[in-house]
């Protein structure tokens, strides 16, 4: 199933997308060339998709498998539609107006699946990004579908609510998952309609935030991790995370912040704070690489 998507301005297809990834090697996203390929849990099922390039201003979007309808329907949605940049002035800030000036095509998307986007953000509580991605490498391997249509390399559909409601404790741990995070994941699925109904509710706010926090050991970063990607939330930083905080303070006054002086910082901007966030993650400014760095604890033998 194909679709061409005009989206009457700039949209950078892979700066857009880039929240997906898990990692280099993540059999649920892969680019090869200009071509950018996902392996997608749709609400009809399973799907792959292909988004590339048709023209200066069209996208063309290909889907295969039970879910590709849905995907085809949804892309729009997933390329930044209805990401409303138009109000956030940042013209005052020389980093940030010449960041934004580089990235006019940096869109939110916005995938609406909730529990697709809540799981790997529940593996990445607490561990390195390496830790998380290689048990989401495992676990999409183990128990993921094989993703429909001509993949360019082996890619998985990520486990459906059901699939990872049955995946056993033990395979938990040979991912390095520890108990308290599958757990986690099993109070998600088990309540995964729920979760899905926030999509209802717009772009993300507080009142998804506390609906996805009432499952136990889901705070406010996993929430905002997930409304970022599920919801398209424009307003929703990272707080709790274990970079992120220094990077905004580093490139906003020179020097490193904790959470709540990252919260200050973004103040002039509530309504974009993850706006800005992006614009910083994507202008190539890196933070000083020195200081203390998180301990890579590996559970797997143990």
């Amino acid at each position: 199933m194909d679709t061409l998507y005009r989206p009457g301005g700039a949209v950078d297809v892979r700066a857009t997308l880039r929240p997906l990834q898990r990692g280099s090697g993540d059999p649920a996203f892969q680019v090869v060339g200009s071509d950018t390929w996902l392996a997608l849990r749709t609400p009809a099922g399973g799907a792959s998709v292909l988004v590339r390039r048709a023209g200066s201003d069209t996208i063309a979007v290909s889907a295969w498998g039970d879910g590709a309808a849905w995907a085809v329907t949804h892309a729009p949605d997933l390329l930044g539609r209805g990401d409303d940049w138009s109000e956030l002035d940042v013209s005052a800030h020389a980093f940030l107006a010449e960041a934004r000036h580089r990235q006019p095509g940096l869109r939110l998307l916005r995938t609406n699946t909730v529990v697709a986007m809540l799981v790997p953000a529940i593996m990445e509580q607490k561990v390195t990004s390496r830790q998380a991605w290689r048990a989401w490498r495992y676990l999409l391997r183990r128990f993921g579908d094989p993703a429909p249509g001509p993949v360019p390399v082996e890619m998985f559909v990520p486990p459906a609510p059901e699939q990872w409601a049955r995946i056993p404790s033990w395979e938990w741990h040979k991912a390095g998952i520890e108990p308290g995070r599958s757990a986690t994941v099993m109070r998600a699925v088990k309540v995964a309609p729920a979760l899905e109904r926030t999509l209802a509710l717009g772009r993300g706010g507080t009142v998804v935030s506390q609906r996805l926090q009432s499952v136990p050991g889901i705070g406010q970063w996993t929430a905002a991790e997930t409304a970022q990607r599920a919801h398209g939330d424009p307003d929703a930083p990272s707080v709790g995370d274990y970079h992120v905080p220094a990077l905004v303070g580093w490139a906003l006054t020179g020097g490193p912040v904790d959470d709540d002086g990252m919260l200050e910082l973004l103040e002039p901007w509530r309504g974009h704070r993850e706006r800005v966030v992006r614009l910083i993650g994507g202008s190539g400014f890196r933070k000083p690489a020195f200081g203390p760095r998180m301990t890579i604890q590996d559970h797997r033998w143990h």
